[in-house]
């Protein structure tokens, strides 16, 4: 056990944020580096060593969170990154990235404020890459199988490392043309900076991982191509097919999907652009959807200097406690103020768009809205409350509706899908095709971090076991695990 009063004596203090007036005009990380080491082995140490840590069933990974907990309050960094990659390949991300379903899980949440894990997650692993801690780990022997990766999002990259480091030639193929898949083009650098992508890719490429990018399965390699050249093909391509909002106007320019928005301004940081070919600058911006995507779509308005910005969701504002239907260990749905939201911009609950309005050139200029209450089994408008409000800059971020079918490579291999369009798959991750294994959110749906990461270490196992007829690789969920829900 870390301190054994550690929970009695110390409160919950996380890492501290920039001004806003000082991050707006950057896209750096908004948090102060360097201000959770003097504080992390104190949060650490308020750990309880409960006995049954329910923060492992918070999280898909597994993740000995008491264990790297203690290193961590010792000051035994080596310890506490070594019991942290033991179950995480990339901890660096979900330190950042993940919303931390192991603190909503957290023992001592359940009367008082949980121990920062994901904060200490991220001080253990940044602390690891500046002592030179994370090395490349290259296989001992090559088995002589191959192994095609399509998609370099946190599954896919998971489950190359994996199957590389168990001895098989692996390739990975992104359709962009760079490594990362979301992670690159979908998560704003003020969230995570790409360097921490590129850091990770090069330890991959020194263990013998090999990435093909500019290259799109279905269209520039086919299906039957891929399982010509390889023994086995892992496809973890993500879910991309992007939820519309097929109203009156929707045609108008100035609306787009946020995955066509984001991506743009990223490349500006990578250097591609000056200014992005789609940008908020001066325009009032509408960002449709309450989630994730919609506050990255905030805080990147936000820096590119828009008017204004007004965040819509459908549902209903959530309460700031843990609602009694949704006790503890589950996830609670509670009003979320993320550092975009700190920024700026209002955020308008249980509205629904009816019909966007443009100007004489094709331009929207306008989105007409009414609240709705939920009843009936559907969202009904409130009579008399409909309304129109300033939109120059619409970004749709809705979510989405299952893995991409337009390049073809899912007719191409002749795979199955569920009633939900994601691509079926048995207990090993094996679709109905030998040889082909689909894992993240290509197989499951739209989902977290955590789970992508999980889901490409477990097909990782299916697919060794495939190809050498046993395998010693991890497997921390099975296809069918979901997270403990009411």
């Amino acid at each position: 056990m870390a301190d054994p009063k550690g929970f009695l004596t110390t409160g919950r203090e996380v890492a501290r944020t920039r001004p806003v007036a000082e991050r707006v005009k950057d896209w750096n990380e908004v948090y102060v580096p360097g201000s959770l080491l003097p504080i992390i082995s104190k949060q650490a140490g308020r750990c309880m060593d409960c006995g049954i840590p329910f923060c492992h069933n918070g999280c898909p990974l597994g993740n000995l969170i008491p264990e790297w907990n203690d290193y961590a309050y010792r000051d035994d960094w080596t310890a506490a990154s070594e019991r942290l990659h033991a179950t995480n390949n990339f901890p660096e991300f979900t330190g950042r990235l993940c919303p931390a379903p192991c603190e909503s899980a957290c023992v001592l949440g359940i009367n008082q404020a949980p121990v920062t894990i994901k904060n200490v997650e991220v001080s253990i692993i940044d602390r690891a890459w500046d002592s030179g801690g994370v090395v490349p780990q290259p296989p001992e022997r090559l088995s002589g199988k191959t192994v095609a990766v399509i998609g370099s999002g946190p599954a896919g990259l998971a489950a190359a490392q994996q199957l590389t480091r168990a001895g098989h030639t692996v390739a990975v193929y992104e359709r962009a043309d760079r490594v990362g898949g979301l992670l690159r083009y979908g998560i704003p650098e003020f969230k995570m900076e790409k360097r921490h992508i590129n850091r990770r890719i090069e330890q991959m490429r020194a263990e013998g991982t090999k990435f093909r990018t500019g290259v799109e399965a279905g269209r520039d390699i086919t299906g039957g191509d891929l399982r010509r050249r390889y023994d086995a093909v892992v496809i973890a391509a993500g879910a991309t097919t992007a939820r519309d909002l097929p109203v009156p106007g929707r045609e108008l320019r100035g609306i787009h999907q946020a995955m066509e928005y984001l991506p743009l301004a990223n490349k500006v940081q990578e250097g591609d652009f000056v200014t992005a070919p789609i940008t908020a600058e001066g325009k009032h911006v509408v960002v449709i959807g309450g989630g994730d995507t919609g506050a990255d779509c905030v805080g990147t308005a936000h820096r590119q200097g828009a008017a204004s910005v007004t965040q819509l969701e459908i549902m209903p504002r959530p309460g700031d406690e843990r609602p009694e239907h949704q006790p503890w260990p589950t996830f609670p749905m509670t009003y979320k103020v993320t550092s975009a939201h700190e920024e700026g911009g209002e955020r308008v609950y249980a509205v629904s768009t009816t019909h966007f309005e443009g100007d004489e050139e094709g331009n929207v200029r306008f989105l007409h809205l009414v609240e709705v209450e939920f009843t009936e089994g559907r969202f009904q408008p409130k009579p008399g409350t409909e309304r129109r409000i300033p939109a120059e800059l619409v970004t749709l971020a809705m979510g989405f509706t299952g893995t991409d079918r337009e390049n073809g490579l899912v007719e191409q291999l002749g795979l199955e899908l569920d009633a939900r369009g994601n691509i079926a798959r048995d207990a090993d991750f094996a679709t109905n095709v030998p040889g082909v294994f689909v894992a993240g959110d290509a197989g499951r749906g739209q989902s977290l971090i955590v789970w992508a990461i999980a889901e490409g270490r477990s097909a990782a196992r299916g697919v060794d076991r495939y190809l050498t007829g046993s395998s010693a690789l991890p497997a921390p969920i099975r296809p069918t695990d979901r997270a403990l829900t009411v």
